[in-house]
């Protein structure tokens, strides 16, 4: 019975953190909830002061799904 010994370094350092635009540090849900809480406050303000100019909420629902693929892919 030949057993041989496993290489294991005690200095392996754990790999970094990913480092984003947020100046702090998320995983995937974070990111998520950052893009939902800024949809839901640009929805708010867009319907308070865009909308009545006769811009359609469509248009922030666009703005909203693009924010929210950037925080979430590269926050």
């Amino acid at each position: 019975m030949d057993i041989e010994p496993i290489d294991v370094t005690p200095e392996e350092a754990p790999p970094l953190p990913k480092t984003g635009f947020l100046p702090i540090e998320t995983n995937w849900f974070d990111r998520i909830f950052i893009s939902v809480v800024i949809w839901v406050a640009l929805s708010l303000f867009w319907l308070r002061f865009i909308e009545p100019l006769g811009l359609s909420i469509w248009i922030c629902t666009a703005i909203s799904v693009v924010l929210a693929a950037i925080i979430i892919r590269k926050g």
